[in-house]
């Protein structure tokens, strides 16, 4: 892992050198992009891998605010956020998780999934309260009619944006962590899975102008997942701590009920009583009767698959609990087998004293004084 004292070398662009030292190459390129604002021949440039691009100035009553849109430049940006998420990945994983997991003593199994709960619940956490703060300061939860009024949301402010960004920016750094990790091959298509479909349902939000439900909808998201890989890093430290499963799992089916809730609502109810109802990709609306039957199918399919998986999962938990009970009451006691006897010519020894014939022990002979 990249920052950590090596006592090994590797030879240069090996593989194993690779591995070992993406993080640094990464904050090398991120240097330079660094040191290129300095000079006002590469600072145009530069800002095009730092700073949200296509701004607008939007006239409002007072004054005018600069607002922004999507692009292809957008691509630029969100690969100079994945070079920034991979060094912070490092710095977490050589600085925090990999000095709790020595104290733990971990298989191998169990320190692949602590060190990935460990890295989101750093993220999950960070996200909750950076989604948070955009949906109250933007008052999206005070009225929730704004998330389909006005519609499509083309213009965005910046904090929403840069959110969007960086949310991106770090589901897809973690397709080339499984390689920089070396993640079992039995744990990649489960990772590969959840990764998958945050992208699919971010970029979607994002892409459809529908980036007011996409951050409630990661809010309620995030705040789940952050309650189980909590609870996963407390049974990595105690197997008996399995309480907060149990509040996990109590969150989450209320959790799948609300997104699937907000989702109808804002998509099938509010949008459906639009007036701009036209396919118009240049103006950004994809108010269509297709588009929002697409979506809500996602969704809905999505969460669905979510609660099979967990119904699946909490059945197999409770069969393999009833059948630890069932044979800890099975198991006999075992009796204790009496002491064995070594039969001698004038008795017998148990337990390394001579005993009689009659049980008692022999009395010593008296040595007569000369």
């Amino acid at each position: 892992m990249a920052f950590r004292r090596r006592t090994k070398s590797y030879p240069l662009f090996s593989q194993e050198f690779v591995i070992h030292n993406h993080a640094d190459i990464g904050f090398c390129l991120v240097l330079c992009v660094l040191i290129g604002l300095m000079f006002e021949v590469t600072a145009k440039t530069a800002f095009l891998f730092i700073l949200p691009q296509y701004n607008v100035s939007v006239p409002t009553a007072d004054s005018e605010t600069v607002h922004y849109h999507y692009g292809p430049k957008d691509l630029v940006t969100i690969s100079f956020y994945v070079f920034i998420t991979i060094i912070l990945h490092a710095v977490v994983q050589e600085y925090i998780l990999d000095k709790i997991s020595k104290r733990l003593h971990l298989s191998k199994v169990k320190h692949s999934k602590f060190n990935e709960s460990g890295q989101l619940v750093i993220f999950h956490l960070s996200s909750v309260i950076w989604c948070f703060y955009v949906v109250v300061t933007e008052g999206y939860l005070t009225n929730p009619r704004s998330l389909w009024e006005d519609y499509p949301h083309v213009y965005l402010p910046f904090q929403v944006k840069f959110f969007y960004l960086c949310q991106l920016a770090y589901w897809l750094h973690t397709l080339p962590e499984l390689y920089f990790q070396k993640v079992r091959k039995e744990e990649i298509p489960r990772q590969l899975q959840y990764i998958c479909l945050y992208l699919a349902h971010i970029a979607g939000a994002y892409l459809l102008n529908l980036s007011r439900l996409g951050l409630i909808l990661l809010l309620l998201q995030y705040s789940t997942e952050f309650l189980f890989h909590m609870a996963r890093l407390f049974y990595f430290a105690d197997e008996n701590s399995v309480s907060r499963f149990s509040a996990w799992a109590a969150v989450f089916g209320v959790t799948r009920l609300f997104i699937l809730t907000l989702a109808v609502l804002a998509i099938g109810f509010g949008l459906a009583r639009m007036e701009n109802q036209a396919f118009d990709p240049e103006r950004g609306n994809f108010n269509t009767l297709l588009c929002r039957l697409c979506v809500l199918l996602l969704v809905c399919a999505a969460q669905a698959w979510l609660m099979w998986r967990f119904i699946h999962s909490q059945l197999r938990h409770w069969r393999e609990y009833w059948n630890e009970q069932s044979a800890k009451r099975r198991v006999p006691a075992v009796p204790r087998l009496p002491a064995r006897l070594i039969k001698r010519e004038a008795g017998y020894h148990e337990n390394g004293v001579v005993k009689a014939e009659n049980g008692t022990s022999p009395r010593t002979k008296k040595l007569k004084s000369p």
